[in-house]
């Protein structure tokens, strides 16, 4: 018995690959998916927010900043609760844990002193930019609103993680583990909050 060559693994990587994988998702699904974990993020937001607001809302600067970006938060999370009920999407199952988690996150950090809160802002802001680049990139042009709404959304994100690099984010004490750490939450929770 001879044994058959092995392809070629170079004609291989010059076929056409499907776009869609079997198992993936349809694009309803995929939109489904998109608009329940962007509505999940940034309700977790307007709580990390709120929780750092109950610790800084006092402070000269770092207040007006934090409701600055809370305030522009709490527009994202009324455009996606809008985009849940038109849709029909249904909200993620996860919602009650990031109400807590999300609050005490932004909570902790803030007890931690004005550089970790930013810290928080700098980790949380970095992951949804890429998120939401990830998602801008997967839409094609029938979801071109939804497509605008994310890159508008997106800029703004990177506008906060900005502020948290001007308000000396990088200088807070642990700020590559804490970094790390809620890098790592946030990537988890996207996952997470696509899938419940």
């Amino acid at each position: 018995m001879t044994a058959r060559p092995l392809a070629d693994p170079t004609r291989l990587s010059n076929m056409p690959r499907p776009r869609r994988l079997p198992g993936d998702p349809g694009t309803r699904d995929a939109v489904a998916r998109m608009v329940r974990v962007d509505h999940a993020g940034e309700y977790g937001a307007a709580r990390i927010y709120a929780g750092q607001l109950a610790v800084l809302k006092d402070r000269p600067g770092t207040g007006d900043l934090i409701r600055h970006m809370a305030e522009q938060e709490r527009v994202h999370l009324e455009t996606f609760q809008k985009m849940i009920v038109d849709r029909k999407v249904r909200p993620t199952a996860l919602q009650p844990i990031w109400h807590a988690a999300g609050y005490a996150l932004g909570a902790v950090t803030a007890l931690m002193g004005e550089r970790a809160a930013m810290a928080c802002t700098v980790a949380v802001e970095t992951v949804i930019d890429e998120h939401y680049a990830n998602q801008r990139d997967a839409l094609g042009p029938e979801e071109a609103e939804l497509k605008d709404t994310i890159e508008r959304f997106r800029a703004e994100e990177a506008e906060h993680r900005d502020i948290g690099l001007e308000n000396e984010a990088e200088l807070a004490a642990g700020y590559p583990v804490l970094s790390s750490v809620i890098k790592a939450g946030s990537r988890a929770a996207i996952w997470l909050s696509e899938r419940f």
